[in-house]
């Protein structure tokens, strides 16, 4: 077998499997082993670029599309380079032109004489859009690769990853079938896979969405590119494994000094990891410089305007936060002049023209006629918040010891859920955090019915739900609804909204007619921010920020006491998500609502809940009021998921951070004896592997199930 590559250092590769079983991390300590300069010449994965060099330059990128609409301009102008061991981020909202643009200098974007490509890129000096289509193929995965947002989607269901990995060392390398079979074990291994040769075999349904990510990185990696293009790598992971997969990222830029472009709109792992950002609206890049420049002092009214949006856990909470207004302009009909002068307070006639990308210090540019001149982007760090007593004495749902078991044969049983109790105020709202498999999203079926509790309560209102039938279970579920993570597809894309709105209306005889119930839906469109009109649409012809809106309208019209929330602003960008998050709280002031708020976005969850409760493996490992929970967690596990979170005001290299959390969530068929966050905890103890911790009260309102806490 092949050694592992020469510039994987052994202490840093030996502290990224540390939380490993015993018998890989010994595997791994083998291949530490081998590793020696002699053995191993010709490793295309040993060479280095030169720190310094620049290895991509793009000069005034333009892409259209020729559409029946109308010619969409998706890229205007766009100019930047990457340097050799640098990461540059590529940020703005959805539609602005950061995917387009790197799948146009991929050359993956196909349409014949429809797509219209022009301007220059120079890859390690060569003019890479000068090349034919077949040489640009071979420089493809070569020298520059690229890791897609959706690894699901980009993996060959029908092949194994083995096939996978070794695809583009046959094609470019020439290795032979031995050879490149080695070369995936050593790749797999590097990106902190366990069992690398057993994983090889398997497709990609059979792992995890963490896993699937790191194959992606594994195979872009697999022929040592100089440039590696990340599209969202981390938009759909849980917050400790988007740490894993962005130090490992780095990590490779440091140690193969390779060129990184992120593209994200995740502004917190811009500020960890970025060391440029490039911040692109309307197809432009509006504001470039460094990671400090940009973040600390922008000039850039929607780059401030960003900035302002996103929630932080290291800021005081505030009420409602801060929202960019309107949508992002179509890309067919353009504003005349400075594309976010609709969205800008600070527009003026000057704006009617298209502003320049000039520099105002030497690592700054932005395209603006008013500059962002308030240094206090970010509220200075306040005292914590008081604790305040809880919105209502009374609970509207309680729910005891609610446990569901899935049983699949042959004795293999799945515990999704186990023994979890809570209660939610009446008007108040309940956070439920913890990482995908954890069994947020089951206990949500279970609230709603979709699933049979194989054990425990659960009332709404002092009425016992679980035994629900017939006509009563109709009229529970009335009382009950939800918003569900993507509106696109719990929609019928079939249905104009209003006849998605009005049918539940009839279904439950709420309304006498379909002339009282479409005024019905009108009311509901109007308290979620839309127009009438808006209900004569289709989904598709909507933006996702009105999409959701029309999620939570669909939930209004029924009038519910309850409305669980399950990732409802996960998959929009920062300023949109301001705006859904305001909207909820605005709702429950003036209806009297009451949310069970599913995320894993800890910053999102602090802002709009009462009440954090934190799963773990089918449990709730702590509980308490938002205030006391996120001042002093008590569980290493929300210690760990906290740690993660990045944060404005540690930029990248500056100060130490914990390191993630190491290794994934176990199986739920097969969950560690004991505390069942043992396997990953740094603090367990001989106890911690044998006895199920009790959960036990700290106050009156914060409890954990810790021996250690």
């Amino acid at each position: 077998m092949l050694p592992l590559p020469n510039f994987v250092r052994k202490d840093r590769l030996a502290s990224r499997h540390s939380a490993l079983p015993t018998r890989w991390r010994q595997r791994v300590h083998e291949l530490l082993g081998s590793i020696n300069d002699s053995e191993n010449p010709g490793n295309p994965m040993a060479e280095k670029q030169i720190e310094g060099d620049v290895l991509l330059s793009v000069r005034d990128l333009h892409v259209q599309f020729l559409t029946g609409a109308g010619l969409i301009h998706a890229v205007r102008g766009v100019s930047y380079d990457v340097w050799a061991g640098e990461i540059v981020a590529l940020v703005g909202e959805s539609g602005c032109g950061k995917s387009v643009s790197s799948l146009a200098l991929m050359g993956l974007l196909h349409g014949g004489d429809a797509t219209r490509i022009s301007g220059a890129a120079s890859l390690k000096g060569m003019d890479y859009f000068g090349l034919s289509e077949e040489q640009m193929r071979r420089l493809r995965g070569r020298e520059i690769a690229m890791v897609f947002q959706e690894p699901m989607t980009a993996l060959n269901p029908v092949l194994t990853i083995g096939i996978q990995i070794m695809e583009p060392m046959l094609a470019h390398l020439g290795y032979s079938r031995e050879k490149a079979w080695n070369r995936a074990v050593e790749l797999l291994t590097l990106v902190g896979v366990p069992d690398p040769e057993r994983r090889l075999g398997l497709y990609p349904h059979q792992f995890s969405g963490g896993m699937r990510q790191r194959v992606m990185i594994a195979i872009a990696l697999a022929c040592n590119p100089s440039v590696i293009i990340a599209d969202e790598p981390t938009t759909a992971l849980d917050v400790t494994i988007q740490a894993q997969i962005l130090d490992l990222l780095q990590d490779l830029v440091d140690e193969l000094k390779i060129g990184l472009v992120l593209i994200t709109h995740n502004l917190g792992l811009v500020a960890r990891y970025a060391d440029r950002v490039n911040v692109m609206y309307a197809g432009r890049i509006v504001e470039a410089g460094t990671t400090s420049q940009v973040l600390r002092h922008p000039r850039h009214q929607y780059t401030a305007g960003l900035l302002k949006a996103v929630p932080q856990l290291d800021m005081p909470r505030q009420e409602l936060l801060e929202t960019i207004p309107g949508q992002p302009p179509s890309l067919r009909a353009l504003p005349e002049g400075c594309a976010f002068r609709p969205r800008c307070s600070a527009a003026s006639d000057k704006c009617l023209e298209i502003p320049a990308l000039t520099r105002s210090t030497q690592d700054h540019s932005d395209a603006c006629f008013h500059p962002f001149k308030d240094n206090g982007v970010y509220p200075a760090a306040g005292t914590p918040e008081p604790i305040k007593p809880a919105i209502s004495k009374e609970a509207l749902l309680t729910v005891s010891g609610l446990t569901k078991h899935f049983y699949l044969g042959r004795g293999a049983t799945v515990r999704a859920v186990e023994n979890v109790s809570f209660s939610v105020p009446t008007g108040g709202t309940l956070g439920l955090v913890g990482e995908s498999g954890c069994g947020k999203t089951t206990l949500a079926r279970l609230l709603l019915r979709l699933e049979q509790a194989t054990a425990g309560t659960f009332e709404l209102d002092g009425d016992d739900l679980l035994f629900k039938r017939g006509q009563r279970l109709k009229d529970m579920r009335r009382k009950i609804q939800v918003v569900y993570q993507d509106p696109f597809t719990s929609l019928n894309p079939r249905h104009k909204v209003a006849d998605a709105l009005v049918e539940p209306l009839l279904v439950h005889k709420l309304r006498k007619n379909r002339r009282e119930a479409r005024e019905r839906v009108e009311e509901a469109l109007s308290l979620v921010g839309l127009p009438s009109e808006m209900g004569d649409r289709y989904p598709h012809q909507m933006s996702g920020g009105q999409r959701q809106r029309v999620g939570i309208a669909r939930a209004l019209v029924m009038e519910p006491d309850f409305i669980i929330c399950d990732e409802p602003v996960s998959a929009l960008d920062v300023s949109i998500q301001a705006q859904i998050m305001n909207l909820l709280v605005e709702l429950q002031k003036k209806l009297g609502l009451t949310y069970l708020f599913i995320a894993h976005d800890l910053a999102v969850v602090r802002h709009i809940s009462d009440i954090v409760a934190v799963m773990y493996l089918g449990r709730v490992v702590e509980s308490g009021r938002r205030q006391e929970l996120f001042a002093e967690p008590r569980h290493p596990y929300t210690q760990a998921l906290l740690a993660a979170v990045p944060s404005f005001r540690g930029l990248k290299g500056e100060g130490l951070s914990r390191g993630p959390l190491q290794g994934e969530i176990p199986s739920p068929l097969n969950p560690p004896s004991g505390c069942v966050f043992h396997t990953r905890c740094p603090l367990a103890t001989d106890e911690c592997r044998t006895a199920v911790p009790e959960s036990r009260s700290l106050t009156e309102t914060h409890k954990v199930a810790c021996v250690r806490a």
